[in-house]
């Protein structure tokens, strides 16, 4: 059986599933900002223990990537990101979850070789971007100013 590129493009379309793309959408987009509200929640609630604006913004971020790791220790942000897609990956709390869900995994290979050496095979390459990107955003913006 012979097909062309074309023929075999709508053969599989054919037995692709549809997705329910909107329904995707606002369930991200829900969950998401559900996430950002306990984030002003927590912020408001840091606020009006005595907290000035930076500290209280960075407990804030603090807290959020320990309840991202600790819901993700307990097995419910997976459950969560089942649900939501997209919206559990955007907020602090996805970064947390791309740490520890690796580190969890692995952690039957051994501490160094396992935990460890895993833990980052998600992040790493965010956190190598954006050290990089940022060094040389820096060196442009001091370009900048010396012309």
């Amino acid at each position: 059986m012979k097909m062309t590129n074309e023929e075999y493009g709508a053969y599989v379309q054919s037995l692709s599933p549809k997705s329910p793309m909107l329904k995707n959408m606002v369930s991200a987009f829900v969950i998401g900002g559900l996430i950002c509200v306990v984030g002003q929640v927590i912020l408001n609630c840091y606020k009006a223990a005595g907290l000035d604006e930076t500290v209280a913004g960075t407990a804030t971020s603090i807290s959020l990537i320990f309840l991202g790791a600790l819901l993700t220790g307990l097995s419910i942000y997976d459950n969560i990101a089942k649900t939501a897609g997209a919206g559990t990956l955007v907020p602090i709390t996805g970064f947390a979850n791309s740490i520890v869900s690796p580190a969890m995994e692995f952690k039957s290979e051994g501490i160094i070789t396992g935990m460890s050496a895993k833990m980052f095979i998600i992040a790493g390459p965010v956190i190598v971007f954006g050290i990089s990107a940022s060094v040389l955003y820096g060196v442009i913006l001091v370009l900048f100013n010396l012309v």
